[in-house]
């Protein structure tokens, strides 16, 4: 189940990284800066319409929820919505440390069933549909990805911009169980998780957006992860408010839920 929608996101994730590449490499390009003070590129707008015009092709009925695209409320009466960010870590992508990501995620009934992350600049691909598994694709062979089973020594992966004090004082308050702490940007952080080479990252802000977490968080959850609000509850999307209001723990394991 999911094959279809799965492959055809893949492709869309390919057609916008090569278009992204070609800016990407560029020794200047334009930068904006929205209503809510974050930066835009033609990147981000570009890549956006390459992946709405190609899913749209392939499924006409389904709804969209982009960063980059006016909201249209009417999504919520569609089951079937596409969650994009074209170019998640703009700032990243400004900095050219490589660090950004293309998301693509499908919600059904309000859950994620396919989940692409596409690293353009590592050339490193992401995936997963649920029920199916977690897969990194590189140099065309896909490996399957499973979290490792750390209780002790982990490693805590950082956004690259947005670290906060609240995060700061819980990866301090765990020292003991926390032994090392890097900084990664957009999505990566989860995908390293879900590929087993971090264990834990902290969000404990108002700030991010689902399309910032649909991707990856069908990429943790599939590898045998834990992508949940620290609460305990597990993300819903396609929601009215798109804000992920409470932030959100990412773990390989649930003992790993430090707060």
């Amino acid at each position: 189940m999911w094959e279809k929608e799965l492959q055809v996101a893949l492709e869309a994730g390919i057609l916008a990284k090569k278009a992204i590449m070609d800016i990407y490499r560029q020794h200047d390009f334009k930068i904006e800066i929205k209503s809510d003070d974050s930066p835009v590129t033609i990147a981000d707008k570009k890549a956006d319409k390459i992946i709405k015009r190609y899913l749209s092709k392939h499924f006409p009925n389904h709804a969209f929820l982009t960063e980059e695209s006016e909201d249209n409320l009417s999504r919520l009466k569609n089951d079937y919505v596409w969650i994009i960010d074209p170019v998640d870590g703009t700032k990243d992508f400004i900095a050219k440390d490589d660090e950004f990501t293309t998301n693509i995620a499908l919600a059904y009934k309000h859950e994620i069933v396919v989940g692409v992350v596409v690293a353009p600049a590592l050339d490193d691909i992401y995936y997963a549909s649920k029920g199916n598994g977690s897969f990194y694709l590189k140099n065309e062979i896909s490996y399957r990805l499973h979290v490792n089973d750390k209780l002790s020594g982990l490693t805590c992966l950082t956004s690259v911009f947005h670290l906060n004090d609240k995060e700061k004082a819980l990866i301090e308050k765990h020292k003991d169980k926390i032994s090392s702490v890097y900084k990664k940007g957009s999505a990566l952080k989860a995908c390293l998780i879900a590929k087993g080479e971090a264990e834990i990252s902290y969000r404990v802000s108002p700030n991010t957006k689902e399309w910032d977490t649909a991707a990856s968080n069908l990429v943790v959850e599939e590898a045998g992860g834990i992508f949940v609000e620290p609460s305990g509850e597990r993300l819903k999307y396609n929601r009215k408010d798109v804000y992920n209001r409470n932030g959100y723990i990412i773990a390989n394991r649930k003992e790993n839920i430090l707060l």
